[in-house]
């Protein structure tokens, strides 16, 4: 965002709300900024938008379509990690290198429950998605709502109910 009188883009989380103050986001340095941080995130996503449920309904498509951005920047290398599709739960499949990791489904998973059954694991640039170790849980505690998968934006996280079409 650029707030009036101060210099140049800066990130909303940064600064605290003020009276008075005047935020524009449609600015084209903030456009540039954006075109550019979702390049970043398209090039460690899988694009294989005719093969994803999601298709058509993604935040991604929308995100790039509004902003001019190819779904696959060529002038970035894919930096995709050899990631297995995780279908080691009882009623959900998650696809991991579809994942943006914005932690909706964590967070409806804990407003729904009380706490997450899902959570995020490891660090960096290795951050997943989570069904194991949550303080012992398991996802026999998982009633099958699907809130989880609904709140996700691109198809990283589905019920298999989805899956085969029932």
């Amino acid at each position: 965002m650029e707030i009036e009188g101060e210099r140049g883009p800066t990130p909303s989380c940064t600064v605290p709300v003020r009276e008075g103050m005047v935020v524009r986001t449609d600015t084209p340095d903030v456009r540039e900024l954006q075109r550019a941080g979702l390049a970043l995130l398209l090039s460690v996503h899988h694009v294989d938008c005719k093969n994803c449920y999601a298709n058509r309904k993604c935040a991604l498509q929308h995100l790039a379509r509004f902003l001019k951005v190819s779904l696959k920047p060529r002038h970035l290398d894919h930096f995709l990690k050899p990631v297995e599709t995780d279908e080691t739960h009882s009623c959900l499949v998650h696809f991991p290198n579809r994942c943006v990791l914005c932690g909706r489904c964590v967070h409806v998973c804990r407003e729904r429950h009380g706490h997450p059954l899902i959570s995020f694991a490891k660090r960096g640039f290795d951050t997943v998605i989570s069904f194991q170790g949550i303080e012992g849980r398991s996802d026999a505690e998982c009633e099958s709502c699907g809130a989880c998968a609904a709140a996700c934006p691109v198809g990283a996280l589905t019920t298999r109910a989805v899956l085969s079409g029932v």
